[in-house]
């Protein structure tokens, strides 16, 4: 979720800390795909084909905070944190580096890309934690829960595997549920209140700071369909039958909403301005 930005301490080098924390960084993930598991496994005389029990895509890790914490309960698992933002990157594998773990890597990288980076059935689960919502129509296809998003995860998961998708945003989250649909997966769990429903859940940074806002968790998590295949047009992509812009999700009445999403501020804001003008359109 880029909707937040961390402040930058005084005299931060990007660069410096990029190659301090280097440890904790893989910078060409395409050169990992099919061999995660055992290419970033620690040398074991004793056992020279060591590899991890799983491997979990954080895609769009921020600053890393549920990913680290994440890695540290589960030391079975390798945890590779993936976002755009080489700031987010650094701070990440600081983390990373002085908590110790050889279980948690980080790399920049793309949605778009999901499928250079990782081979088919190589991914156990995909955490999508507080995603940006892009509210705009046009924008849909950037959301990490747009179904074509949703089918490439499709292909990298192995049989079995989940999706969990976490937002403060209940337009992101109603948009969500149709896209997991037409994407083919069958949702396993669905929560209005994820944090009181799954407490121990690691928390992100993102999550600390919007829930000190007033922000409610919203949840989703699903698994692909295998007797469900999305329905896809000429281009490959997924058919779209629900509505694209997050305007359309919101409530009639925008004066009842408590909290706006992040993301949304303005977007909510000039519909109220219009909506008292009698011009409410909810289509971007």
């Amino acid at each position: 979720m880029h909707a937040l930005h961390a402040r930058l301490p005084k005299n931060f080098v990007l660069e410096e800390r990029l190659e301090r924390y280097a440890d904790a960084i893989e910078a060409s993930p395409a050169d990992y795909a099919g061999t995660w598991a055992e290419a970033c496994h620690p040398i074991d005389p004793a056992h020279p084909h060591a590899r991890y029990r799983r491997v979990v895509l954080d895609m769009g890790c921020g600053k890393g905070a549920s990913t680290v914490e994440a890695a540290s309960r589960d030391r079975d698992t390798l945890f590779v944190g993936i976002d755009c933002e080489p700031i987010c990157i650094a701070y990440a594998a600081q983390h990373a580096v002085e908590s110790g773990l050889d279980n948690v890597v980080f790399a920049p990288g793309v949605a778009s890309k999901l499928e250079r980076y990782f081979q088919p059935g190589e991914l156990d689960q995909v955490i999508l934690n507080f995603p940006t919502p892009f509210p705009r129509k046009k924008e849909a296809w950037e959301r990490l829960t747009h179904a074509d998003v949703l089918v490439s995860y499709r292909r990298l998961l192995r049989p079995g595997g989940v999706v969990t998708f976490k937002t403060d945003s209940l337009p992101l989250w109603n948009f969500s549920r149709g896209q997991f649909e037409l994407a083919g997966y069958r949702t396993l769990w669905e929560s209005t209140d994820a944090r009181a429903e799954r407490p121990q859940d690691p928390v992100s940074w993102y999550e600390k700071r919007l829930s000190a806002q007033g922000a409610t968790v919203y949840a989703i998590e699903a698994t692909p369909d295998p007797s469900h295949e999305p329905e896809l047009d000429a281009d490959g992509r997924v058919v779209q039958t629900r509505p694209l812009s997050l305007i359309d999700y919101l409530p009639d009445d925008l004066e009842s909403m408590d909290y706006i999403p992040h993301g949304m501020q303005g977007t909510v804001i000039n519909l109220r301005n219009l909506a008292r003008k009698g011009h409410f359109d909810r289509h971007l």
